[in-house]
């Protein structure tokens, strides 16, 4: 048996509960992984309020690091004692569980169970938001929305590795203070100033070419005005509740726009994408010119605090769990 936090119905923090799990053996291409360290993201959030819909009970969480404890047939690239990191399976949320054998990445020396379960995900996103969903390109100036965020700290730094310029957001001056810290070039309070007409001051009246806004709701019209034209919203994430039902006439009046609304897990599906990424994440992580900070740490049995923690925006950078 194994503790896990469950909820047995969609709501709010409330609906969490510490259960006890069987856990079983590892079957053909499965191992079982004891976790170590366990990341929390508003996709937990999402799924556990039902704008995500899951199937019942549910164990939360969906990034976790570990050890692998027990291997089943047919695995021949993991052993028992790897260090092992994943993102994009439901259920992280618990002691140890059974896992596919091929969604686990191998940790490098160099990178803590920590850092990697606070970074799996966030990190992933932000590799394919900026080499996939829009490839940036130095020199380039790019909006990025809750920049002091988990996933926003990892870009700011990684868009000023590659020489790209960033204006972000947050939504205090602590928050914005943080985020210029970490490689913003311009910050925004967007409690207190309006965003569009400082990013047009930045830019000169021409916007920016594309905007990374994992906030949604409370952003999106601002959103659209801070474009160049034929640019691109990569809208990402909620964190302020689901975009409305668009007129997509406004994007023609707009400068002929682009809007996706992309998800790690196509861009991970393959083993092979998921390696590559990973690998690129390893890389500028272990270079120092991105780092993984942990910036709040929970025990298990208090993820309720941590999931109201993360939506009241008490939070920056990572949020972990540990069993």
């Amino acid at each position: 048996m194994a503790k896990a936090v469950r909820y047995h119905q969609q709501g709010g923090p409330e609906v969490l509960q510490l259960d006890e799990v069987q856990v079983g053996d590892p079957g053909q291409g499965q191992v079982r992984i004891r976790h170590t360290a366990i990341g929390v993201n508003f996709v937990d959030t999402y799924q556990r309020s039902g704008l995500y819909p899951m199937q019942l009970p549910q164990v939360a969480g969906n990034e976790a690091a570990g050890v692998v404890e027990s291997v089943g047939a047919g695995v021949t690239d993991l052993k028992v004692g790897d260090r092992v990191a994943y993102t994009g399976l439901p259920g992280s949320y618990c002691e140890a569980r059974i896992v596919p054998a091929d969604r686990m990445v191998k940790l490098p020396q160099g990178i803590s169970d920590e850092q990697a379960a606070s970074m799996m995900l966030k990190g992933l996103t932000v590799h394919y938001l900026i080499y996939t969903t829009y490839p940036v390109k130095k020199g380039e100036t790019v909006l990025w929305h809750a920049a002091a965020g988990g996933v926003g700290l990892i870009a700011c730094q990684w868009l000023k590795a590659l020489g790209v310029v960033t204006i972000g957001t947050a939504g205090s001056d602590e928050k914005t203070a943080l985020a210029k810290a970490h490689g913003a070039d311009h910050v925004i309070n967007y409690s207190t100033e309006k965003f569009v007409e400082r990013v047009k001051a930045i830019t000169g009246g021409k916007g920016v070419p594309v905007v990374y806004d994992g906030v949604g709701k409370s952003t999106w019209e601002g959103t659209l005005d801070c474009l160049s034209p034929r640019g691109l919203v990569a809208s990402f994430g909620n964190a302020s509740g689901p975009v409305a039902p668009v007129n997509l006439g406004i994007l023609s009046a707009k400068g002929s726009l682009y809007v996706t609304r992309p998800t790690l897990a196509t861009h991970i599906a393959s083993r092979a994408d998921l390696v590559e990424r990973s690998n690129s994440l390893f890389d500028m992580v272990q270079s120092g010119k991105v780092k993984i900070e942990t910036t709040a740490r929970y025990k298990l049995a208090d993820a309720q605090q941590a999931h109201r923690d993360l939506e009241s925006r008490k939070t920056t950078g990572s949020v972990i769990l540990t069993p």
